[in-house]
Order: C-alpha cells, then structure tokens, then sequence
C-alpha cells in the first residue's frame, strides 16, 4: 500500500482551487511494485486534472504527472501539491527546499514563513501570432491579441468580464495543435494585474481549475504588457484561485507562489 494524499493547490481553503493526487514511493521496493502503465491508470482512477508521482532519490526526489489520459512534461499545481505534502508529513524538513528531479529538469520548491511555497520554473515567453481559422468560432469572442508558448496558446480577450463569461466550443477548441488554450485579460479587481481560463481538451481536461505551468506563460506575457517583474494573476473558473507570479529574467526563470491545502489522506492499495 502506498500513502495517497488529495491536496488543493493555490487556495487555501478546501475544495477551492486546484485539486492533484499526490502518491508517494519512498522505497525501491516501492517503484518496482509500479509496472508499465501502473501510473496512468492510477491517475484515470483519480480523474483528477493531474496525479503526481514522488519518488525518493539518492539525489532528493523525482516527480511525474499524468492527467486522467496522458503523461505531461510539466504541471504547477500538482508539484505544488507534493511539496506541500512532503513538508506537512514531515518527509523534508519545515525550512529545507526541495528540488524535484523531471521530465522538465530540476524544478525547486521553496516555502515562507507565511506557508506560501514558490516554485522555480523554466520560464515560457510566448511570441505574436495570426489568430487560427475558426478561433472566433471556438471562443465565441474574438481576441484582441493571440500568441503560442512552448506548449500551449495563449488568446487575450476584451476584458475580465469576457474570460469569464466564456463558453468554448470544446469541440473546436481541440482541434488546435498544443497541450491547451489559455484565455486572459486585464483584471478588472485591484487585487489583481490579469485574469485566465484555461481549456486542455487535447489532454483530457475540459477546463483546468488553476494551471501552475500557464503562468509561466502569463506571466511573461503580462510583464511585457504591464512593464513589471512582480504580478498577481487570478483563475477565474468554478473553483478559483491566486497566483503569485516573479519573472526573473536573467535567468530565464518563473517563480510561481501558491497555498495549498490537504483534502484527503489515504492508502492507495498497489
């Protein structure tokens, strides 16, 4: 049996935000139980957005996520969610980092005295686009600017309002070459610089609730519109939640700050 935690990521208040399974294996014995496939089909039982794997290494740990359909190269929340989990139960120290060995290369998670944890991740600066046949048709509103990261694109919309009113034709949607479409404008609340949606039918998730790895994305996009390295973003879905976004340039890197929050604490029968 291995520990199986639920955990919201970027809130911290239950059954807001993001929710990641995170299943922890912390002894060889343990990543030999889990076979060919094991992974994806634990992650299609907990058809959660993601499922994060955490295996204990000689070097720290190593991590990877699958969606309900699909392994992906990187996802915030659910990376988030284990480091989180690992501090909680006590795993990794209160004030030591963590530094997750993955498909992305390392990726450092940090927590401060106020319980936020900041994640170090590659940097995605998105460039300028045509809009692609049939977008108006899927959004249902035309963008005002469009643009194509490393693995999704991004759509800015007339105003906050308009990205949360928005009903894609997921159909269509899905018909667009990327792991998934963000959609963002400028926020219309103080408390916060710019606000997104996030669509990934092509990896099985309809509408993400908080997408850690989009604001790497975001977050260069609205440095440049906005002329600052420090911003807030918020994701405006059913769930909601806050994302603290620092664009460090120089080293072409995102730190991504988030709460997070345990649901559920269980044992996942291997």
């Amino acid at each position: 049996m291995l520990p199986l935690y639920q955990v919201d990521a970027f809130t911290d208040t239950p059954f807001r935000g993001n929710p990641a399974a995170v299943v922890v294996c912390e002894s060889p014995s343990d990543t030999l139980a889990v076979g060919d496939g094991w992974s994806q089909r634990v992650a299609a039982e907990m058809n959660l957005s993601e499922t994060a794997f955490v295996r204990r290494s000689d070097d720290g740990w190593g991590i990877t996520w699958f969606t309900p359909t699909t392994e992906v190269d990187l996802c915030g929340h659910a990376t988030l969610a284990a480091a989180h989990v690992l501090w909680e139960t006590g795993r990794v120290g209160a004030a030591t980092p963590i530094v997750f060995n993955s498909r992305s290369g390392e990726l450092s998670a940090t927590r401060g005295d106020d319980g936020w944890i900041t994640l170090d991740f590659p940097l995605d600066t998105p460039y300028a686009i045509g809009a692609p046949d049939g977008i108006e048709a899927a959004l249902g509103v035309r963008p005002t600017a469009s643009a194509r990261g490393r693995e999704d694109v991004l759509f800015e919309l007339p105003d906050a309002r308009a990205v949360r009113k928005l009903r894609p034709n997921l159909a269509l949607l899905a018909r667009i070459e990327c792991r998934g479409v963000i959609v963002t404008a400028r926020s219309d609340d103080k408390a916060h610089d710019f606000v997104s949606r996030f669509f990934a039918p092509q990896c099985g998730i309809d509408e993400d609730p908080v997408t850690g790895s989009a604001h790497r994305t975001l977050g260069a996009y609205w440095r440049a519109r906005l002329g600052r390295d420090a911003l807030v973003g918020y994701q405006a879905s059913a769930r909601g939640g806050v994302v603290r976004v620092r664009v460090d340039a120089a080293r072409d890197r995102a730190l991504l700050s988030g709460q997070a929050v345990t649901v559920v604490r269980g044992e996942l029968m291997d």
